[in-house]
């Protein structure tokens, strides 16, 4: 089996880019064949496995608005069993290249359509924002992961979310499930924080990751040196949360395919 999971919210700063990198390579540490796919202009999952995203010649701009084959772009990286499909700056173009761009929507999913049978997992990192370069991850995937800090303003913005979740799903891709929601940035001392765990948990129930990722210096410092936490530091907490997340994830697609 393999599955296309993206990972979005139009707010930024939740987790996005640190949930893609360490969940795509807690999956390979556990055997799986992962691709991640950075599809942020920014290109924070690029350099947070290693690669300066200014040294990159060919990635996901060119093939969305050349013709060039994933295969040709595609990046081993230091963490076992994870490739890259990379991005750098000149992504935040495709927006207006793709406009006029008959199919405009599905082009990305053409592209890993080529790749998808080499992987058990891709997982895509997307930009804060809900432009074309997103609509076409949301096309192209089996499911979505909705990072949310567990800060004051955790639910803003999440009915916007869902309403485009929604229009996809009617439009566009009616096979997009919601992976879950994953609690991020918890912080232990804080009340704040198990207050916004309840109101996500009450609100969503069944559709809320077990697994909640905590706040943890090394996670924080390992894409500064271009690991993943795996890498950088497989004891950490940061480490453990994810192995876990990987885990569940994993659990529960086991658990939908022997129930098909």
């Amino acid at each position: 089996m393999n599955k296309t999971i993206v990972i979005a919210n139009q707010k930024g700063g939740v987790g996005k880019t640190t949930t893609s990198i360490n969940l795509a390579a807690c999956l390979g540490v556990l055997e799986k064949k992962v691709l991640l796919v950075d599809a942020d202009p920014q290109a924070n999952s690029t350099s947070g496995v290693g690669y300066d995203p200014r040294e990159i010649k060919y990635g996901l701009y060119e093939c969305l608005t050349d013709n060039i084959s994933a295969r040709e772009v595609i990046l081993k990286t230091e963490s076992p069993n994870l490739d890259l499909l990379p991005a750098h700056i000149d992504l935040v173009g495709a927006e207006l290249e793709l406009v006029n761009q008959e199919n405009r929507e599905f082009i990305l999913k053409d592209i890993l359509e080529q790749v998808k049978s080499s992987y058990d997992y891709i997982i895509i990192d997307c930009a804060p924002s809900l432009g074309i370069v997103t609509t076409n991850a949301l096309t192209a995937a089996n499911s979505i992961i909705i990072p949310i800090q567990c800060e004051y303003f955790a639910l803003e913005g999440l009915g916007k979310l869902l309403n485009t979740i929604k229009i996809v799903q009617n439009r566009l891709n009616k096979e997009l499930d919601i992976e879950g929601l994953l609690l991020t940035m918890y912080d232990t001392r804080l009340r704040l924080s198990n207050q916004v765990v309840e109101e996500v948990k009450t609100h969503f129930q069944e559709m809320v990751f077990k697994t909640i990722i905590q706040r943890n210096v090394r996670l924080s410092e390992a894409p500064s040196f271009g690991h993943t936490i795996i890498m950088h530091d497989a004891n950490s907490k940061g480490a453990i949360n994810y192995l876990n997340l990987a885990k569940e994830l994993m659990e529960k697609n086991l658990m939908t395919v022997e129930n098909q």
